[in-house]
């Protein structure tokens, strides 16, 4: 994984997570010599604060979590399921032209009086058997279940056929809008996770420092060279900065649990960014004017081609509403079985009358033979006088410009994204140069501070300050560095390019740990590709 890096800054990043050393920013300058004093003593350091986070973690990069939401998203699963879907559903409609296929039987039975089509009445006991192709054959009339059926409105099924289409088109398009949604929002989460693990560095960072600022304070108000207030408001100071800490441990867990819901993972587990630092990443070349980017999103974003495919359904459903009065429907039937039967009237004298003039009797039950059936319908259908079909073109009209608008909707949804997400990236650079400048200034500004108090010569109120705006300047440049990343990969998106694992910077190999196990298959308490280091 590699962010592509356009602008080589000035911005010491690895520090920025540290809380800017005094290895990035150098050494405080080395006070005039001077006799000892309080500050000097060796005091115990203060006992670490007390910890909320589990100490098992779980490393993770950008690059196994962009993996696994594309494996265990269920946002992701439901949009592709969608689309296959609409993938049968088109299937089916191109189906349609092919006939039906009936096998089967059907027995008959009768018992008591028929009338002939002359008037007569005849009480007859019969019975009729037909098996093959088709089914439902019942006297001398045809079969009522073609073995091969063909029941089709042509114009219905062409147009039906050619909405489905643009269903399925519209449903793969939202499947990729949905894909780009769930991975961006997949690393804006990790961007956070690792946000909150950089601010709880610097919260320790700014801690120590108020440590030591409480430290020379007590020590000097013990000896009497200093003010028991000044001593009370480094130590209320250092009370505030735990009490900080013990937030920002709470927010890393509070991010983890988020990502692991992306990812569909125990939010039991606490997952650790194997990055140390943040740095800016360029995902976008620059400068690029907006018109082109808008052009470009406006040919890429998946949302909008979906939009447009529902627009192409809809005018066809229009069409189809126009066409069904005008279209046939077509019936096609063909059978071929064996049938046969009897009754009393032609097992018992005087029989039936022959081919041959003769009077003659058969089988109660039998002359089976084989028969074929052939059936051809064409009609045409007003449905309900024509009202119906009025209002059925009525309705197509009104959805067909409800698409429309719906578009309309999205494309404004779109430029805004890439108007707004370009606007942050432009504002990123600026403010993280004079964010820079700031630790800078805070940090050469408490040194000098926290020396002139040791030799006694500055205020602690002057150094409580110092310390407060070097705290600030610190979260304030590592906020700066995660809203430039986030609003790249928002832009980004909103240019319809999925945050892909080419996108993100590598990892060094020096701080991924090495694997100590592998992941037996089993209940699945963490989901967890094998390439990722097992804690």
């Amino acid at each position: 994984m590699r962010f592509r890096l356009r602008h080589q800054l000035p911005i010491f990043a690895v520090s920025a997570v540290m809380g800017l050393t005094s290895s990035v920013l150098g050494q405080p300058a080395t006070p005039p010599a001077r006799q000892p004093d309080p500050a000097d003593s060796g005091d115990k350091p203060a006992p670490p604060p007390h910890t909320i986070l589990n100490a098992d973690e779980v490393p993770i990069d950008l690059g196994t979590a962009l993996k696994l939401a594309g494996v265990e998203n269920p946002e992701l699963l439901l949009a592709r399921q969608r689309v296959t879907e609409a993938v049968a559903w088109r299937q089916l409609a191109a189906a349609q032209i092919l006939p039906n296929l009936n096998a089967g039987g059907n027995y008959n039975l009768h018992r008591g009086p028929l009338q002939q089509a002359k008037g007569n009445i005849l009480n007859v006991n019969r019975d009729s058997l037909y098996y093959g192709l088709g089914t439902y054959a019942v006297g001398a009339g045809t079969v009522n279940i073609p073995g091969l059926n063909y029941n089709l409105n042509i114009g219905d099924a062409w147009f039906n056929y050619l909405s489905t289409r643009q269903r399925a088109e519209a449903a793969a398009a939202m499947a990729d809008g949905v894909r780009n949604d769930v991975l961006l929002r997949v690393c804006l989460a990790y961007l956070e996770l690792l946000r909150a693990d950089c601010r709880r560095a610097i919260a320790t960072q700014n801690r120590d420092d108020a440590v030591e600022l409480a430290r020379v304070t007590a020590a000097f108000a013990e000896t009497g060279q200093g003010r028991k207030a000044d001593a009370d408001r480094a130590q209320v100071e250092l009370q505030l900065r735990t009490a900080l800490l013990t937030q920002t441990e709470a927010d890393t867990l509070s991010a983890t649990a988020r990502l692991c819901q992306l990812l569909n993972l125990d939010p039991s587990t606490r997952l650790k960014p194997v990055e140390g630092w943040v740095v800016p990443a360029s995902l976008v070349p620059d400068p690029t004017p907006l018109a082109d980017l808008l052009a470009v999103a406006m040919m890429q974003r998946p949302e909008l081609a979906a939009r447009r495919a529902e627009v192409r359904a809809a005018l066809y459903n229009l069409s189809q509403a126009k066409v069904l009065p005008f279209s046939p429907t077509l019936i096609l039937g063909f059978s071929a079985a064996s049938f046969g039967g009897g009754s009393n009237l032609i097992s018992n004298p005087p029989g039936y009358v022959g081919g041959n003039g003769q009077l003659m009797t058969g089988p109660r039950f039998g002359d089976f033979n084989n028969r074929t059936d052939f059936d051809v319908m064409v009609f045409w259908t007003l449905r309900n006088l024509g009202v119906g079909n009025v209002a059925m073109i009525r309705a197509a009209r009104s959805r067909a410009r409800q698409s429309h608008y719906q578009e309309l909707e999205m494309l404004n949804l779109v430029r805004m994204q890439v108007a707004e997400s370009r606007a942050l990236v432009q504002a990123g650079i600026p403010q993280m140069e004079v964010a820079e400048k700031a630790v800078k200034a805070g940090h050469e500004a408490f040194s000098q501070d926290l020396t002139r108090i040791k030799g006694g010569q500055g205020l602690p109120l002057e150094a409580v300050d110092s310390m407060r705006l070097l705290a600030r300047s610190r979260f304030e440049y590592l906020n700066t560095i995660i809203n430039y990343n986030q609003a790249h990969f928002k832009l980004w998106v909103a240019l319809g390019s999925p945050p892909a694992d080419m996108l993100a910077r590598p990892i060094p190999t020096s701080l991924v740990p090495q694997p100590t196990g592998e992941m037996l298959p089993g209940p699945r308490v963490f989901s967890m590709p094998q390439t990722v280091p097992v804690p």
